[in-house]
């Protein structure tokens, strides 16, 4: 193992930016179970989303962005509406039903619905490992399901929230890799985020009368959800995937749930029963299968540059 005085300089920069990345993604679901304790789940959606168009266009200002090339407008509408749009409002709905390490674990999912979606859609071709992976996490999410069912109906619903969470952004990030081949990261995520908060603008006198009611602490995490977890955590992503491979990248999207687990029983007293974190531990296992290739292959990955395609998993969590 490379000691950090023999890493180069971009390595420990690419590193540090992952870290931040993941910290933030997982804050994310604890954020979202605080705020939803004064904000219905639309409501919230917006509110995040404007915060975080406001901050992305200030980006984009100082880094002279402009608008994208027309080649990239199908997938980042698409992309707004399912990722942006659906997502963040089922899973703020999702997490007034369960908590969040256990919406956490639900929703990671998605790789694998991602990895199912693309061979279908895209052509990229259904491989053994990958079947053999939805097989085992859709096992995962059954005995999560199943867990929750003795708490009430409420929980079964969040559970099933959770899953078409994790649902809408696979399908959002599958319509963004064909964008990313025309437009830069930054354009399509700050387009995407704008289109997602003008299909929440249904939710705005929802928003007004929440605000005008809910206590400080919650309006501070709606707008730390828009200003973090979406607009610094997808730049700073950004700036890792430049000079690092995807699949490493990849692989540190596995320590958000585990993070989310400590975050949420150190912020909010909540740790998920034993049976659920098995069930949880199990989805993760078939993203994983799903995820892995042979030995000759990850090598080749390994060394091979990260490139538009790759890019696609830069918004693969909340």
């Amino acid at each position: 193992m490379k000691s950090l005085h023999s890493l180069p300089r971009t390595e420990l920069l690419a590193a540090g930016a992952a870290t931040v990345t993941v910290l933030l993604w997982a804050s994310a679901f604890v954020s979202i179970r605080s705020a939803g304790e004064a904000y219905a789940p639309g409501a919230l959606a917006l509110g995040r989303l404007l915060s975080g168009v406001l901050v992305l266009g200030v980006i984009c200002l100082i880094r002279r962005e402009g608008l994208p090339p027309r080649a990239a407008w199908p997938g980042i509408v698409v992309s707004g509406l399912l990722w942006f749009g659906l997502y963040m409002v089922v899973l703020n709905w999702g997490e007034q039903k369960v908590d969040a390490g256990t919406a956490a674990l639900v929703v990671n999912v998605g790789p694998l619905i991602m990895a199912l979606l693309a061979g279908w859609l895209l052509k990229e071709g259904l491989p053994p490992r990958l079947l053999a992976g939805m097989a085992v996490s859709f096992a995962g999410a059954a005995v999560v399901g199943l867990s929750m069912s003795g708490e009430g109906s409420a929980s079964v619903l969040g559970v099933l929230l959770c899953l078409l969470a994790a649902v809408a952004y696979a399908g959002g990030v599958v319509a963004q890799k064909p964008a990313l081949r025309h437009g830069s990261a930054l354009q399509v995520t700050t387009f995407g985020c704008a289109i997602g908060a003008v299909a929440c603008l249904p939710f705005a006198g929802q928003l007004v009368s929440d605000a005008a009611d809910a206590p400080l602490s919650a309006t501070l995490n709606m707008l730390y959800l828009g200003v973090f977890p979406t607009a610094l955590a997808f730049t700073t992503w950004a700036f890792a995937l430049a000079r690092t491979t995807a699949g490493k990248m990849g692989a540190t999207t596995y320590a958000v749930p585990a993070l989310v687990v400590l975050m949420s029983w150190v912020a909010l007293d909540e740790v998920p029963g034993w049976i659920t974190l098995v069930g949880g531990l199990v989805c993760l296992a078939g993203v994983a299968v799903s995820r892995s290739r042979p030995r000759t292959t990850a090598v080749a990955a390994d060394v091979a540059p990260a490139g538009a395609a790759g890019a696609a998993t830069a918004h693969e969590q909340a």
